[in-house]
């Protein structure tokens, strides 16, 4: 079989080679009688006359279509001498590919080279491949128009998306430089030096607050924020804005143009989150991340209608954030305006009525300023530095530490002019700081923007709900030191009712064992019990009951920090004024009420009440899980504005203001954003010898390690994460945020 198919293949070459001898052969003949027939002026006119392409067409060359764009314009007998040249001694595919095949695909404009044509024939020779020039024509050169159209606009494009004016485009090409370049002087976060290749790569780096020299709307906007930075509780000197006016240099153009957005980033990044970051502070401190996108900063800033508008609000949206900020432009006599400075001139002193001498009033131009700085609304522009005038000025000297005199000296006026130094001031300015650390939606948005309040130094916890107050009660919260309850959002998932005091390890090694060892029956006087696993380690724990520590009911929001909130036994300390008491948990004061407004709100058709929830107390754990998890927002308050509008200030219990204040005043210079890592504390629990007496629930028949840790046991399920470190712990690392 293999024979024949090979004899067959063999047979079919044969035939082939006959078949191309013969198509070869009638070709020549059929050529050679047109060259016979064909005179010089028959040329011409086929030439001229456009022909059918055939499908198979050769691809151009780049010499294709350079020649076909000289052919359209020789008009002059000068070129078409030098073109005949060029034809004889040119090879023959050369010449294929003039004239006819600009006739063949653009007929039209062929005149002139229709004339051209005619007089070639004179200066070649008749046995030269002319004729077959314009019969080649029709074969192969016919194509290169087409690529050729389809090539050349091929860098349009690129010129048509560049929409720099001509006035911006020295500044342009400066930016370009700039921003091109390995290293930057601009930006030190590769975030933001990643967004502006990306904004100003894409508009071709024309300038964005600048055209043809004069500031853009946009750019008055930014400009305007940054400067009215301290109405935020911010400072201005953090986001310098260069001189446009002096900027009359390409170079200085562009580099004012970067030093604005750079400005525009930092009060972004720090109006959303914060001058500092909250680990600088302590250690105990936990709250959601929500850093600013430079890429958004900058689409949203460009292209909103008012730019200052936009930049303004990275700040907190919260209503106590913005009740703060009301507060101290108050309390710097601005309002919404411009700081008041008051100068500097003669004293001013008034002088009531007496018995032998009448009222003495001075007049002086600086009083409606000062009036307008001590929030005096009444007779704003009257001059006269009357009775109402210097007592206001005794009130601010009194707030200020000083002899409240009521005379207007130049330490007064000094004092008036420097709000940095007045403490109130101070205490509203970290507390618009912390603001910054909490999350911008602070409730469950499908629970009606429900949330839990709870704010430390006021030692009151509120659950709210669609913008409105739906109830409050007092709470007892950690000693200041190793015991003061952090800062943290978490999110409450369920309520235990009749709960089990497992006792953390901190009191359990810390308070109870040191106990055991004067008094081996302390804890079953106390009513706790205590196991001890086979590896020595120690678990005490507290039976639900009427004494249990925790009361009766226990809500559960699982957290690094192992705290919750929680009935108490000990209900006279609620009395007190200052309720620091605790290891860190809260105690809340109405736990039934509490728990019925929580349940109300997660499972409103349960209608739960208050005596609902106390029929339930028992012996026995009750989990009541919520379908929808609350958010708990712990808070640290110093300074808060109430439902009367007062502002209101609280003890700095913890001594987080000063700590603050001093990281701000102290530490310029330094990247106060960056995230300090603090150590972390052990779930396990050492193996402990106790000593003899000691009754042990489990005589050492429990678990073969240490068994579940405090917060599985707390919590039901193992931490996810690590929990962060006590207070007073050295950090191990830092890392930016």
């Amino acid at each position: 079989m293999r024979d024949c198919l090979n004899h067959r293949a063999g047979f079919d070459r044969v035939l082939m080679t006959v078949a191309a001898t013969f198509l070869t052969v009638s070709a020549s003949s059929a050529l050679a009688q047109d060259q016979a027939r064909s005179s010089a002026a028959e040329l011409a006119i086929e030439a001229a006359i456009p022909r059918p392409e055939p499908a198979n067409v050769p691809p151009p060359t780049a010499a294709d279509i350079k020649l076909d764009t000289t052919a359209t314009v020789q008009d002059s007998s000068k070129e078409t001498a030098r073109e005949s040249i060029k034809a004889d001694a040119a090879p023959a595919p050369d010449k294929v590919e003039t004239k006819p095949s600009d006739v063949a695909t653009t007929p039209a404009p062929e005149a002139p080279k229709s004339e051209t044509a005619k007089t070639e024939p004179a200066n070649i020779e008749p046995a030269k491949t002319e004729p077959a020039k314009a019969d080649t024509a029709t074969v192969a050169p016919a194509a290169p128009t087409a690529p050729a159209a389809a090539a050349a606009p091929a860098t349009e494009p690129v010129k048509a998306a560049s929409n720099v004016p001509a006035a911006d485009q020295p500044v342009a090409d400066k930016l370009k430089d700039i921003i091109g370049a390995k290293t930057s002087r601009h930006f030190d976060r590769k975030n933001e030096r990643a967004a502006v290749e990306k904004f100003y790569g894409a508009r071709d780096f024309a300038p964005v607050w600048t055209q043809g020299g004069a500031l853009t709307a946009a750019a008055k906007g930014v400009i305007a924020r940054l400067k009215d930075a301290a109405s935020d509780g911010l400072n201005p000197a953090d986001y310098p804005v260069p001189d446009f006016a002096a900027a009359t240099t390409p170079d200085a153009l562009a580099d004012a143009e970067l030093k604005l957005t750079a400005s525009m980033f930092d009060y972004a990044r720090q109006a959303q989150s914060g001058r500092m970051h909250w680990s600088q502070v302590s250690g105990d401190i936990l709250y959601p991340e929500h850093p600013v996108d430079p890429n958004e900063v900058l689409a949203k800033v460009t292209t909103a209608t008012d730019a200052s508008a936009a930049l303004d609000s990275y700040n907190p949206p919260h209503k106590l954030y913005k009740d703060l900020k009301a507060k101290l432009a108050e309390l710097r006599g601005q309002g919404n305006g411009p700081v008041i400075e008051i100068a500097e001139g003669p004293k001013l002193k008034y002088t009531p009525a007496g018995k032998k001498q009448a009222e003495i009033v001075v007049d002086d131009p600086r009083v409606p300023q000062l009036r307008a700085k001590l929030g005096i609304t009444e007779n704003a522009s009257d001059t006269r530095y009357d009775a109402a005038v210097a007592e206001a000025v005794r009130k601010f000297q009194s707030g200020a530490e000083m002899k409240p005199t009521g005379i207007l000296d130049d330490k007064t006026v000094k004092a008036l002019n420097t709000p940095k130094r007045d403490k109130q001031i101070d205490t509203v300015l970290v507390n618009m700081e912390r603001w910054r650390w909490l999350p911008r939606d602070l409730g469950a948005p499908s629970l009606g923007d429900a949330y839990v309040i709870l704010n430390i130094p006021d030692y009151t916890l509120k659950v709210m709900q669609r913008g409105q107050q739906v109830w409050t009660t007092r709470v007892v919260t950690g000693k200041p030191g190793q015991h003061a309850t952090p800062l943290l959002t978490e999110t409450m998932k369920y309520i235990t009712v009749n709960p089990t005091w497992n006792v953390p390890p901190s009191i359990v090694y810390n308070e109870y064992l040191p106990a055991l060892q004067q008094d081996p029956t302390v804890l079953q006087r106390m009513g706790l019990k205590l196991e001890q696993n086979r590896d020595g380690s120690v678990h005490i724990s507290q039976p639900p009951g009427e004494a249990n520590a925790l009361g009766r009911i226990r809500f559960n929001f699982p957290n690094k920090f192992l705290v919750y909130q929680h009935d108490t036994p000990d209900k006279n300390l609620f009395a007190k004024e200052d309720r620091a008491f605790s290891h860190g948990c809260m105690r809340v004061q109405n736990p039934d009420q509490y728990a019925s407004v929580l349940l109300n709100i997660t499972m409103p058709n349960e209608k739960y009440t208050p005596e609902r929830v106390r029929s339930m107390y028992g012996k026995s754990e009750i989990d009541l899980k919520f379908p929808t998890p609350i958010p708990v927002n712990i808070t640290y308050q110093t300074a808060f504005v109430d439902d009367a509008g007062k502002l209101q200030f609280r003890k700095d219990v913890y001594g987080r203001d000063a700590t603050m204040l001093n990281i701000l005043k102290n530490n310029r210079g330094k990247d106060l954003e960056a995230v300090v890592a603090h150590s972390q504390p052990s779930y396990s629990r050492p193996a402990t010898t106790l000593p003899s007496g000691v009754a042990v629930a489990n005589n050492g028949g429990g678990f073969g390690s240490s068994g579940p840790n405090f917060f599985e046991r707390l919590f039901g399920a193992p931490a996810t994460t690590q929990p962060p470190a006590p207070v007073g712990r050295r950090p191990q690392r830092v890392f930016t945020r």
